[in-house]
């Protein structure tokens, strides 16, 4: 018998970082827990702030979908406290 399972790659973070390089579909932030967190969620292959996908939001905890896709590379910047898990499909 053949199981396909879907699943999303995923990374772990508390502060601003550049996730991944390359193009790809953004499924989400999973928060586990927060005291004022913001995101705000770039397409970026390094550290750049020009192109916005997610304008500063202040999530809650749980999973906060957001199903949009970048081209160059997912850069997030944190304010405030947060402990958090990007899930994403790269392209």
């Amino acid at each position: 018998m053949n199981h396909n399972t879907a699943g999303f790659s995923y990374k772990q973070f508390s502060a601003s970082a550049n996730m991944c390089v390359g193009d790809g579909i953004m499924a989400g932030i999973f928060v586990s827990s927060t005291t004022a967190g913001t995101v705000t969620v770039y397409d970026d292959a390094a550290t750049g702030t020009t192109t916005k996908i997610v304008d500063t939001v202040t999530l809650a905890v749980g999973w906060n979908p957001m199903p949009f896709a970048f081209s160059k590379g997912l850069n997030i910047v944190v304010g405030g406290t947060l402990s958090a898990t990007l899930g994403y499909i790269p392209g």
